[in-house]
């Protein structure tokens, strides 16, 4: 199994994030399904992933899940380049880096605006989105 990101499909941050993983990870080892999608809530219900949830969410290669601001810092560890520096965010408690990626994700829409629609991926893109 690849490491799996599940995404809010209408975000426009989300999307950027979605492709800012795709040029840091020339192995494709991640794939991603939305979370509007038929597979994303496949994924959600067998990974036991709150439907409250609506935001990004990192199922590792070996089945264990992320969530919120451990999903981000988990996703950053796995990629290409300096963005593994984030990682230094870890030496904040998870209730405070959570507080912080939940005031942010609360304004995501209002701050970054959201689609109508989840975007199609590209034909070199659609063999890692999953639905």
């Amino acid at each position: 199994m690849k490491h799996i990101v599940l995404f809010d499909g209408i975000c426009n941050l989300c999307d950027w994030s979605v492709q800012f993983i795709i040029k840091r990870d020339p192995g494709a080892e991640f794939t991603f399904a939305s979370l509007q999608s038929s597979k994303g809530k496949e994924l959600r219900e067998a990974f036991h992933v709150p439907e409250a949830l609506d935001s990004v969410v990192f199922i590792r290669s070996d089945g264990q899940v992320f969530t919120e601001s451990d999903a981000a810092l988990e996703i950053c560890r796995k990629l290409n380049g300096p963005v593994k520096l984030l990682q230094v965010f870890y030496i904040f408690p998870r209730p405070v880096r959570n507080m912080l990626y939940n005031a942010a994700a609360r304004r995501r829409y209002r701050i970054f605006g959201k689609k109508e629609a989840c975007r199609i991926p590209s034909k070199e893109e659609a063999a890692r989105f999953l639905d």
